[in-house]
């Protein structure tokens, strides 16, 4: 049962589990022995065994057919709303004059490949295909890559190449784990190296991202799914409870918190998870979230809630109140913000535009959403005439050599050998 008690920021932090050691040998294999490897850890892990890791054209089609008209409709629509969001964040960089007709400016570029991880398993993610893919599009990012693991017959969820077609992916290889991670990092004979690889994916994928971060960039190293809600005492407990089981249902490890300044309705949720939880599908992986990592935190009032939640810096916070935008500058940390009593989380994975790829893990005091500026570079350029650079170049000398940098100043003073300078 979801426990109901106080806030204490010291008791309220989650167990980490490390996999670096097997990961690190992973890595090493796939590096050294390229798609060997892979082929052997997608038997022993996947118990399949590939004749083939690219799927093919006539797959897709096929896939896209089993799918259906309604849902690609739906991946269409979903998929324009995304477009239209992430369109805003393009970045077309700038320049700035400068004295004497200089300039500085900056150039944002693309980066050339990226990897996306569509995680497998218990679930298929044809979201986090939108997610990852249509945002390194609206970049022009030049290659996308996707891998995700196969089932056992060696076939890849038809919603998710069905959504892989929708957002233009390149190609698509049947591998996951820590091997599919190397593959793009370190590129084998089948799967190219990428500059980024984005998207989630258990312990064993974020430890692998974590590894190879360096050689390539990576979004995030993404946790287990979390919310967080604030709610008053005009909530609606039967959408509450609900809400918590979204995120409880992705897995053991997911962290589901209501915080609320009203103990009837903590009681009324508490009572309506338990109903809740007894017809969910996945009820089995629900209750453990709900039981060992979940809580309903009582406050004061809702601008204390609200502090807690900062501290928490939650993936996804739904403000569940009467007035969510008078509360939304108060809200400092969150990687994603639901407002109002209509706007459940589910929103935002699926359909609304915002992305949901987001920290987790408490990283969203700092880090940001997966969006265009992660499948980009920026470049600041200069350009300064003879007369800018002169004007300027004693105290430019001058700088360099309280740093102790003699080459450095003369690198400057070379260039007016003969106007008195030397």
């Amino acid at each position: 049962m979801i426990k109901i008690s106080k806030y204490d920021s010291g008791a309220f932090r989650r167990e980490r589990t490390q996999a670096d050691a097997d990961v690190s040998a992973i890595l090493k294999d796939v590096e050294k022995r390229g798609d060997a490897a892979l082929y052997e850890y997608t038997l022993r892990f996947d118990g399949c065994k590939l004749n083939s890791m690219l799927v093919t054209q006539e797959e897709i089609e096929t896939a896209v057919e089993k799918a259906g008209p309604y849902f690609l409709e739906t991946l269409e629509m979903a998929a324009k709303n995304i477009r239209a969001y992430h369109e805003r964040q393009v970045n077309e960089g700038f320049i700035m004059a400068a004295p004497h007709k200089s300039y500085l400016g900056q150039k944002v570029t693309p980066i050339e490949k990226a990897g996306l991880y569509i995680p497998g398993g218990t679930a298929s993610y044809p979201s986090t295909v939108l997610m990852n893919a249509i945002p390194a599009k609206i970049a022009g990012v030049s290659e996308i890559v996707a891998v995700t693991p196969p089932n056992k017959q060696g076939e890849i969820a038809p919603a998710v190449l069905a959504a892989a077609k929708v957002a233009g992916i390149d190609k698509i290889f049947k591998v996951g784990g820590a091997q599919a991670v190397a593959a793009l990092a370190y590129g084998t004979e089948t799967i190219p190296k990428v500059d980024k690889i984005v998207g989630p994916g258990n312990r064993y994928v974020s430890s692998a991202k974590r590894l190879v971060y360096g050689l390539v960039d990576i979004d995030m190293i993404a946790g287990p799914s979390e919310i967080l809600i604030v709610a008053d005492s005009t909530a609606d407990p039967v959408c509450l409870a609900a809400d918590l089981l979204s995120q409880a249902e992705h897995d053991a490890l997911a962290s589901a918190v209501l915080i609320t300044d009203s103990m009837e309705l903590a009681e009324k949720v508490q009572a309506e998870v338990e109903r809740q939880l007894e017809i969910l599908p996945r009820s089995e992986i629900a209750r453990q979230s709900i039981d060992n990592l979940s809580g309903v935190f009582l406050a004061s009032d809702i601008e204390e809630a609200i502090e807690i939640a900062n501290d928490i810096a939650p993936e996804h916070l739904e403000l569940c109140v009467e007035e969510p935008m008078q509360y939304l500058p108060l809200v400092k940390n969150a990687g994603s913000i639901f407002l109002g009593h209509f706007t459940p989380e589910a929103l935002g994975d699926y359909f609304a535009g915002t992305n949901h790829t987001l920290p987790t893990s408490g990283t969203a005091r700092f880090a940001s959403p997966l969006g265009v500026d992660s499948f980009v570079k920026k470049s600041s350029f200069i350009y300064y005439t003879k007369e800018a650079l002169s004007e300027v170049q004693e105290r430019i000398a001058y700088f360099a050599r309280q740093e102790g940098l003699e080459a450095h100043a003369r690198s400057v003073e070379s260039r007016f050998r003969g106007d008195g300078n030397e």
